[in-house]
């Protein structure tokens, strides 16, 4: 299953690369076996102090449920054909059906939880408080900021709140801030120069520190586990963030306090509002996570219990749990499904848990906020490579040891990609199944003597009965969500009050139905490109505006248009009830260039805005934290345009930090960076900066910067 050995050794810390940071302070991370029993250092994998009592009937409940309400699905689809008899394609619908009605009936009992948990205002545990006074921290905490070709203006903004917020808790001093960077694109890598400096002037920001990475080995896995090696011994715990998180001071205290009470903890989860929406498809996202995500996080965290999961950021997780047992090892083969492991947070939470460290979440407390991609191309983008990560989980689903709900997170998150497919053939199957009881011979007396003849048909009662159970189950987490958050008072007069709620929800609900056929298509396409050994690469993310022409849009999404023209034509030749049956799906799919581009639409998203839809309270009446970030949006000095060599010519300070944070000169024997080598020729060949600018690619500019004679030749070339 994996290759240890093609584990990279992690890179020694550079003498000349300090200038930024501060003394080593090294952590063993070992590389783990997965096909061997994990090494628990004395402790019992069962025996968690913060297990809740009578944890097995929760999941009696909601596994038993989900199963209960298939059992009775999948009986009344087999009513609805039972006078055909039994056919290959009979038995092929039903199992896709009893598939696909698991997954639902599993959300569905899975949110009833999430409901009645949430009404009585439960999901903390961990002695923690929603109010009150802050505890005392007593050890050192490191927060982690990856990033990765993300504009400097809008990271630092967001910590820059984060630190003022921490320092009004009065505990700024327990915490250390590391800012990662895994940035290629070397002008914006200047520019974080740039900022980090000029954040250092702050009297509250004296105890934050910058690392420039040349090579992203495993990407944010590998960022992050190359800082435990280098400075984890010197940290009780750590708070990973993405690059557009943003975390409230109180609920970070709060959560570091509860991780120093209880010590067999290895990591707490917290839950992150979707916030800053401009775009329809944005508010659209942020509106359903603010109204929806409470409920499921709720519902999970009830019966998840000491075995919860890792979303990859804004979560507190003990240093030393995560060095012990989250050191990942590379899958044998090639990407797709080998090399290194691409969605790890599900993977470390697991391996964390097959240690004997309990994972927590706890969804109860507010202050928590991140960023959604602007427009369905941008999800789109992100979803192929979650999926190819998702997918890769199949591989791990037998690593000895795993807790059972650990291997269920992880079927959970193939499934999500999986369920897409499925629906597609569960649809085609239906067509096909249709035509062949239009084209069979009924055969009204069979070998059996009969008083009357036989009339095969399709049961219209209990196929109604069926659609509309099936729809019951499958929005009533909505209609849950809607009535918890009419019992909050906050929640409701901060989404525009129960009305204009309502509306919202019809509004999502609707153009979140029109748009789920083109994500099926989508991520159908994207599993198949998988299964053809196509790797998802890594690309930074779009947050600022879902703005495409509508000639990309056309060039994108006209296959999808195409494909619900052949498939109304394809249901209509077959019979009207069965286009009648289909119309929602086909709507979605003829419609798709429309849709994109207008939920894409900046504008729309505001008219709706200042028509009080799809309102979260964030947006009503906003938490300091993030009034403080928009604050800081004006403070911070960024220029787009800056680029790398000018910057470094035209401000003394700035080079000379750069410089000091160089790596130290390449010894005999040393790998030979050929990037480099061709960079420094075109560099000495030029005439000019802005010859040497123009002959030199992203990354022969990147190795250049990062040599101390690269950027003095670059610095004595004339400008023009």
């Amino acid at each position: 299953m994996t290759d240890p050995t093609a584990h990279p050794a992690p890179a020694s810390p550079s003498p000349g690369a300090r200038a930024y940071l501060p003394p080593d302070a090294p952590l063993a991370m070992p590389v783990q076996n997965l096909d061997a029993a994990p090494d628990l250092h004395g402790r019992h994998p069962r025996r968690l102090p913060t297990r809740p009592a009578w944890l097995w009937a929760r999941r009696l409940f909601v596994f038993g449920g989900a199963l209960a309400l298939t059992l009775f699905s999948v009986d009344k689809l087999n009513r609805v054909f039972n006078s055909f008899g039994m056919s290959t394609l009979g038995v092929i619908i039903l199992i896709l059906f009893a598939i696909l009605s698991f997954w639902i009936s599993l959300s569905f009992t899975s949110a009833l939880a999430g409901f009645v948990s949430l009404i009585r205002r439960g999901g903390l545990g961990l002695g923690i408080h929603r109010h009150g006074p802050l505890p005392v921290l007593e050890k050192r905490t490191a927060i982690l900021l990856p990033t990765y070709n993300e504009p400097p203006d809008k990271i630092m903004a967001n910590l820059r709140a984060m630190l003022r917020s921490l320092e009004a808790t009065g505990q700024l001093g327990a915490f250390d801030v590391f800012i990662l960077s895994d940035t290629t694109n070397p002008d914006l890598w200047v520019q974080e120069e740039k900022a980090y400096l000029d954040l250092c002037r702050e009297p509250w920001a004296q105890n934050v520190y910058y690392r420039h990475r040349l090579k992203n080995t495993d990407r944010k896995a590998g960022n992050i586990g190359e800082w435990v090696r280098q400075f984890g011994s010197a940290y009780e715990t750590m708070l990973t963030l993405d690059a557009d998180s943003l975390m409230d001071g109180g609920l970070i205290v709060r959560l570091v306090g509860a991780m120093e009470k209880h010590p067999q903890v290895g990591l707490i989860q917290s839950l992150p509002v979707i916030v800053e929406g401009r775009t329809l498809f944005a508010r659209l996202q942020q509106f359903a996570g603010r109204i929806y995500g409470p409920m499921i996080a709720h519902g999970i965290a009830w019966w998840h219990g000491s075995e919860g999961n890792y979303w990859g950021h804004n979560a507190v997780i003990r240093t030393r749990a995560f060095a012990e047992q989250a050191g990942l090892p590379h899958l044998s083969g090639k990407p797709p499904f080998g090399g290194h492991i691409l969605s790890h947070d599900f993977v470390e939470a697991a391996l964390m848990r097959r240690g004997g460290w309990a994972i927590h979440m706890v969804p109860g407390l507010f202050g928590s906020y991140e960023e959604s991609p602007p427009s369905l191309t941008d999800i789109a983008i992100r979803d192929r490579r979650w999926c190819q990560g998702n997918l890769q989980h199949g591989r791990l689903l037998a690593t000895k040891g795993l807790h059972w709900i650990s291997r269920s997170h992880m079927l959970v998150g193939i499934g999500s990609y999986v369920m897409s497919p499925l629906w597609l053939l569960f649809l085609l199957c239906g067509i096909l199944i249709s035509l062949q009881a239009g084209l069979s011979h009924p055969e009204y007396f069979g070998t059996k003597r009969m008083l009357f003849p036989h009339w095969p048909h399709v049961d219209p009662i209990q196929a109604r009965d069926l659609f509309i159970g099936t729809m019951v189950i499958l929005l009533a987490p909505k209609a849950l969500a809607y009535i918890a958050a009419c019992f909050d008072r906050h929640t409701r007069e901060g989404s525009g009050g129960a009305g204009r709620l309502a509306l919202s929800v019809l509004i999502e609900t609707l153009i979140g139905g029109l748009i789920a056929p083109i994500a099926m298509m989508i991520q159908t396409s994207g599993i198949l490109s998988i299964l053809m050994g196509r790797d998802s690469g890594w690309k930074a993310q779009n947050r600022d505006d879902g703005r495409v022409s509508i000639k990309e849009v056309m060039h994108r999404y006209w296959i999808y248009s195409a494909l619900g023209m052949a498939l109304s034509v394809a249901a209509w030749s077959v019979s009207l009830p069965l286009f009648l049956w289909m119309l929602p799906v086909l709507i979605g799919l003829v419609l798709a260039i429309p849709l994109v581009a207008f939920t894409g639409s900046t504008a729309m998203g505001q008219d709706l805005r200042k028509a009080g839809l799809l309102l979260i309270p964030e947006e009503t009446h906003p938490p300091r934290i993030i009034k403080m970030a928009e604050e800081e949006e004006g403070h911070v000095d960024h220029d787009p345009a800056l680029e790398a060599s000018l910057a470094l010519r035209e401000n003394a300070t700035l080079r000379r930090a750069h410089e000091d944070a160089l790596p130290p000169p390449r010894e005999p024997g040393d790998p030979i960076d050929v990037a480099l080598l061709v960079g420094l020729l075109k560099v000495r060949e030029s005439t000019s900066l802005k010859v040497a600018l123009e002959r030199l690619t992203p990354k022969e500019k990147s190795a250049v910067l990062a040599n101390a004679e690269g950027v003095e030749l670059l610095a004595a070339l004339p400008l023009e």
